[in-house]
């Protein structure tokens, strides 16, 4: 799983051909344990997180970057600073991440290279809801509700957590949005925000860094879930970080900042 330049901390299992008869392929899970996972009858929530092969290892992260994700929680919650928590890393699948990642069908330009998404967001979440969490929570001892199950991601995986939660009422409601994609198809994710006929309740942590292309769409997004009713400081989070850039390095900097508020210790 990997080499030289990185061991995976914590007890992390591997699923390395999990299918979807719904997408029509197959993708590496990994799952993270908390510690005492093996010595308890706790059930525990969940956190799925899109771009699964860059949350724990450089060696499988096609940026060559990792978000050390398995290295901050096992440290937060040994220390007591957020709740035990079970970390689910879904792999992308390659050329149908931008297809599996946005809501709409649209044209793009990536890096020069132009495209056409089938925007298949609604069906990857279909898997996601379907295929892959009634799989886990028969797997592992998890905490099935959605007051308990996050979903998290960055860049288009961002653009997804929030739309899935928005399409799933009810089954993700701990979000972690990062330097989401809200460019995507003249920023329709605006328009999705805006059409909500009944606010589900979720928790909210929104970021950006002010180094991205456009990093200020985050900001209007953030006035738009106000406008909404989510408050800021209770139930939405939003930060731009100063210089930081749209990479790797910059989420794994603030994702001991995010599994705080998302998963503080109980009573909390």
């Amino acid at each position: 799983m990997s080499d030289d330049s990185h061991t995976l901390t914590g007890d992390i299992r591997r699923h390395p051909d999990f299918p979807s008869a719904l997408l029509g392929n197959r993708r590496e899970v990994l799952v993270y344990l908390p510690p005492g996972y093996s010595r308890s009858r706790l059930r525990y929530p969940v956190l799925y997180m899109q771009d699964g092969q860059n949350v724990f290892d450089a060696a499988t992260s096609y940026t060559g970057v990792e978000w050390g994700i398995d290295e901050t929680a096992q440290r937060l919650i040994t220390a007591g600073e957020i709740a035990s928590v079970i970390v689910v890393a879904v792999a992308n699948t390659g050329e149908d991440r931008i297809h599996e990642y946005t809501p709409t069908r649209g044209r793009y330009e990536i890096f020069g290279t132009p495209g056409r998404s089938k925007g298949l967001a609604s069906r990857y979440g279909r898997f996601l809801v379907e295929e892959l969490k009634p799989f886990i929570d028969k797997r592992y001892r998890t905490r099935r509700e959605g007051e308990y199950t996050g979903l998290g991601g960055s860049s288009l995986g961002g653009l997804a957590t929030l739309v899935l939660a928005l399409r799933f009422p009810g089954v993700f409601t701990r979000l972690a949005v990062m330097s989401p994609s809200v460019w995507w198809d003249d920023c329709i994710l605006y328009k999705l925000v805006d059409d909500i006929k009944r606010r589900p309740p979720l928790k909210i942590w929104l970021d950006t860094g002010t180094a991205e292309p456009g990093w200020e769409r985050a900001g209007v997004l953030r006035d738009h879930l106000v406008a909404k009713g989510w408050v800021e400081g209770q139930d939405l989070v939003y930060k731009d970080y100063e210089g930081a850039g749209h990479d790797e390095g910059a989420w794994a900097a603030r994702m001991d900042e995010v599994l705080r508020y998302l998963f503080p210790p109980r009573g909390r």
